[in-house]
């Protein structure tokens, strides 16, 4: 079967191509912006990519045409196409649910943040204890080096995202999944292109918990009202709550280590690269879903210690003259927080440089600006890119005072960091896209 992937460049739909390209199918596609690392990914995995969405592609004749939720009515020529004559289209979800995950057990990790993390956690699991799982993740994990692959394993370990599904299913992407075990991460208000307000994500959040089957397990977050709300609303499958007495507990022994309890009782330490409170929370999910799977939790702890992250989470791009500079995803207030108090729990007293492009939906519509100084408050330096933003940028970050910067010309910020940065500082990076490749043209900078 040939595909045609409209959107191919979206991590989704990216880990859909190596999917399909995997199970012996032709696979093309098409995209408006292509950045690494899913640019290259693809590549390497010998899929054909096109710029744009040109109707001409309609002379590729594939058998069926795979729509990804960046593709709306009027805007693309090729999906004009496909609808004026008829052409075979399908959603990304659906494809996959019909030709990958009916008859697996798929392990889902939904919430608003630390999706692609824990996923990466949950299927490095899976691996290490030679279960050889199937997955679809929102990122490259550095232990597998690929962010999809399909296996002959019965277990698939898929990011379960919240956002639409396509122009013509406005259904979460997640209600597609059928998993057996669901992890409900945690859940906040994002999206605000989709979602009118928190509630309307919670009752998609109750439409995933209504598919989950009654020997399946929900692990869920125990710190979250809005979880609980969710739960409320009718649950009809075990669930096992994170970060609470009564479930499993993370009890923090220094940066990179911590003790697992299950109801009270100690079943063994992890000790690892990460930081931050966030991936403690994130290691418990992913131990809680895996023993479902039948890990047993001491063998997911000790997996945990190999686990290598993702890329683009607190990744050090390079060191120049004694700077580090990092780059990470976060794009929400919250997963801001977290990422900036994690580096520093590593780099205790040494100066944060943090750099931010407020890029995401939610925060070009400027429905998060209102938190975004606090979640700033712990960096030394902040400069903020505000190019394509139209709310008043430096005026939502005046109560960070002098330390705050507000650029609208990337190649003038570059400089300015340069300028700002000396040895012993850290930069961290934070967008959700390329960042106009900010991370290799600011250590070219500072090594001049």
């Amino acid at each position: 079967m040939h595909l045609h992937i409209l959107g191919i460049c979206g991590t989704f739909m990216g880990g859909i191509a190596v999917i399909a390209k995997q199970a012996g199918h032709r696979v093309t596609g098409c995209d408006a912006n292509v950045y690494p690392p899913m640019s290259t990914q693809l590549e390497a995995q010998g899929i054909e990519l096109i710029q744009g969405f040109g109707a001409e592609q309609i002379e590729l004749n594939p058998d069926v045409y795979v729509i990804g939720n960046v593709v709306t009515r009027g805007k693309q020529p090729l999906m004009e196409a496909i609808l004026d004559r008829g052409l075979p289209y399908i959603s990304g979800p659906q494809w996959l649910l019909e030709n990958v995950l009916h008859d697996k057990w798929v392990l889902a990790v939904a919430g608003t943040h630390g999706k692609t993390t824990t996923s990466g956690m949950l299927a490095w699991i899976l691996e290490d204890a030679k279960l050889d799982p199937g997955y679809l993740v929102g990122g490259v994990p550095r232990n597998f080096g690929v962010s999809a692959r399909l296996t002959e394993s019965p277990f698939f370990v898929i990011e379960a995202d919240e956002y639409d599904t396509a122009f013509f299913d406005k259904r979460s992407k997640f209600v597609h999944y059928h998993p057996r075990t669901a992890v409900l991460n945690n859940l906040e208000y994002d999206h605000a292109d989709i979602f009118p307000d928190l509630a309307a994500i919670e009752t998609q959040f109750h439409h995933l918990v209504r598919t989950v089957p009654g020997n399946g397990l929900v692990v869920a977050n125990g710190r979250e009202a809005s979880l609980d709300r969710v739960i409320a609303r009718g649950c009809w499958t075990p669930v096992e709550r994170t970060g609470i007495a009564s479930g499993w507990q993370a009890i923090e022994q220094g940066p990179n280590a911590f003790d697992v309890l299950l109801n009270g009782q100690m079943q063994g330490r992890v000790e690892w690269e990460l930081l931050g409170d966030h991936n403690r929370m994130n290691g418990l999910a992913a131990i809680a879903a895996a023993r479902h799977a039948g890990v047993p939790a001491k063998a997911g702890i000790e997996a945990l210690g190999r686990f290598q992250n993702v890329k683009r989470r607190l990744e050090l791009r390079g060191e120049v003259n004694g700077i580090a500079v990092y780059d990470d995803f976060a794009h929400h207030p919250t997963a801001i927080e977290t990422t900036v108090a994690g580096l520093r729990g590593k780099v205790n007293g040494a100066r944060i440089l943090a750099v931010l492009e407020p890029r995401s939906n939610t925060m070009k519509l400027g429905a998060m600006k209102a938190q975004l100084p606090g979640s700033l408050h712990g960096a030394d330096a902040v400069f903020c890119y505000a190019g394509g933003v139209d709310w008043d940028v430096a005026g939502t970050l005046a109560p960070l005072g002098d330390k705050a910067t507000v650029h609208q010309d990337l190649a003038a910020m570059i400089e300015a960091i340069a300028q700002a940065a000396k040895s012993g500082d850290h930069v961290l990076i934070m967008s959700n896209g390329g960042f106009g490749g900010i991370h290799d043209k600011l250590l070219a900078r500072l090594a001049r």
